[in-house]
């Protein structure tokens, strides 16, 4: 085991028996937070390779229900913002518009009421750059590092045989690749992969036969793309994307490449192009863009999170959400991200 592994390891360990859970009351007067959403925070910093994660667990004990299956979702942030800004929280006077954007942990709730038979934990993964990417260039080793972060947190939970989802937007995109890169083979236990307009990284040559075989080998194994026609945007007079750097781009040649293994269908309206294959459980959605906007952040925050984590499965069709839709987890958002 390397030195930087295995302090991370120690530091994992060192917060799972140290942490603390407090409640806080509400701004309404209304009573605890622990009312409406009773859950914990453990906050993992690593001075070693510069990571900073926070793990949220429903409940206020820090422990798994035993009795329930268990979901550890990796959510990599997108580049410039924090784990406060991504998890979101209820708008007040004054307040960076950055809280407003994501609503990552309403969103978890929302998705706990759906599964509730299942632990739904969430480790938001940032680092010290705000930059997935930067990160990376830093790293000779990012990829393995990348790999050592997942094993390590889901290893806290091995108790409760857990399943894995790897999920991103933006940026974030970066460490889910850079896991890819790390793996000969996408392990059985990650059954969810999602991609929420962050896939600037897809390459054929590297990745699409290892996403083809993962599909191929389980019923289980979901892939969820969702990209906007960004190679229309023009941005301070320039521009937003390179013509083959953007997601519209990279989902396009992700969905051509798995065509050569899987049949798609596909819709189309006036707003969506949407791809399908294998009964639902490769499902790319692209948003059109003719007004040219910029839909970014649009696509995590109309309940875009949510449909990653539910499409395909038996709780979808009862949750009531649409993707692009209002904001079915409004009620859900608090008023402290703590």
């Amino acid at each position: 085991m390397t030195r930087t592994s295995h302090l991370f390891l120690s530091l994992v360990f060192f917060f799972v028996a140290s942490m603390s859970f407090a409640q806080k009351e509400r701004a309404d007067g209304m009573g605890t937070l622990n009312d409406i959403a009773p859950e914990s925070n453990i906050t993992i910093n690593n001075p070693v390779n510069k990571t900073v994660i926070q793990i949220n667990l429903p409940g206020s004990d820090h422990r798994p229900d035993p009795k329930k299956q268990t979901l550890v979702i990796f959510f990599a942030l997108p580049n410039g913002n924090s784990i406060e800004w991504t998890m979101g929280k209820r708008m007040e006077a004054g307040d960076d518009w950055h809280y407003d954007i994501q609503h990552i942990a309403a969103q978890t709730r929302y998705i706990r009421k759906q599964m509730a038979n299942h632990n739904v934990i969430v480790a938001y993964l940032a680092n010290e750059l705000k930059s997935w990417p930067a990160w990376k260039r830093q790293r000779p080793d990012g990829p393995q590092e990348i790999k050592r972060i997942v094993d390590s947190i889901t290893g806290i939970f091995a108790a409760y045989k857990p399943k894995v989802m790897l999920n991103s937007h933006s940026g974030g995109g970066s460490f889910l690749f850079g896991y890819l890169d790390a793996v000969e083979r996408i392990p059985d236990q990650v059954e969810r992969i999602a991609f929420i307009d962050s896939d600037y990284g897809y390459e054929d040559s590297l990745h699409s036969a290892k996403l083809a075989n993962w599909l191929r080998s389980s019923k289980k194994h979901y892939l969820s793309v969702l990209a906007y026609n960004d190679s229309v945007v023009i941005y301070n007079g320039k521009p937003l994307v390179s013509p083959a750097g953007g997601t519209w781009y990279r989902s396009k040649m992700m969905q051509r490449k798995l065509n050569e293994s899987f049949p798609f269908t596909s819709t189309t309206d006036t707003s969506f192009i949407n791809y399908s294959a294998l009964s639902n459980r490769i499902d790319i959605r692209l948003k059109t863009n003719q007004e040219g906007k910029i839909y970014h952040t649009e696509q995590v925050a109309r309940n875009g999170f949510i449909h990653t984590v539910l499409a395909g499965t038996r709780y979808a069709r009862k949750a009531g959400y649409e993707y692009w839709g209002e904001r079915v987890y409004k009620d859900l958002i608090l008023p402290s991200t703590n």
